[in-house]
């Protein structure tokens, strides 16, 4: 699915967010994990993520839905995928422009983010460590308010500076990315 509407001009562009089904879903069925989308522009750099979003449904999410110290799709069923439309930075390293799996390693304390050269996977059943070509360790935040459904944001900043953001349940990861 394409970024179809249709921004008055480039700053409006820039902050356009998607939180929709994907292509192929049907509002009339309602899955446990829909496929979503959210994406915007990070400088002129489009970021495109398609995943699928389960919700917390009173479950305990974090050490027993996902477990700690293992590799996670960071959604559910098909793996995250993240398009970036151009090369970008991401601590020091350039990620050449393309489509990545977008996994994580959860921890009590720090959580590992991964961007995989295979996003074309069920799950994490084919993951290859070998196949990594960025892996970042941050610290989770503390939400103050529960996020139901696990969701995705692109996050524009200044300067062609800007975010990926993971929220679910009480707990909010970051992937700084510096677009072109």
């Amino acid at each position: 699915m394409a970024c179809n509407n249709t921004p008055q001009n480039e700053a409006d562009h820039a902050a356009h967010q998607h939180q929709e089904p994907a292509s192929g879903e049907t509002n009339t069925a309602k899955p446990k994990s829909p496929r979503m989308q959210a994406m915007a522009n990070i400088g002129a750099t489009h970021i495109h993520i398609d995943y699928s979003a389960p919700s917390v449904r009173g479950r305990n999410i974090w050490n027993g839905l996902v477990a700690y110290d293992q590799v996670w799709v960071t959604g559910a069923h098909k793996a995250t995928s993240v398009d970036f439309s151009t090369d970008v930075m991401i601590n020091g390293e350039t990620i050449p422009k393309g489509k990545y799996g977008f996994f994580t390693i959860p921890g009590e304390q720090e959580w590992v983010l991964i961007l995989n050269k295979n996003h074309e996977q069920h799950l994490a059943d084919d993951y290859d460590p070998a196949l990594d070509v960025l892996r970042v360790t941050v610290q989770p935040q503390l939400l103050s308010e529960n996020v139901e459904m696990l969701q995705y944001e692109v996050i524009p900043g200044m300067d062609k500076a800007g975010k990926i953001a993971v929220s679910w349940e009480k707990i909010k990861v970051e992937l700084p990315v510096s677009g072109s």
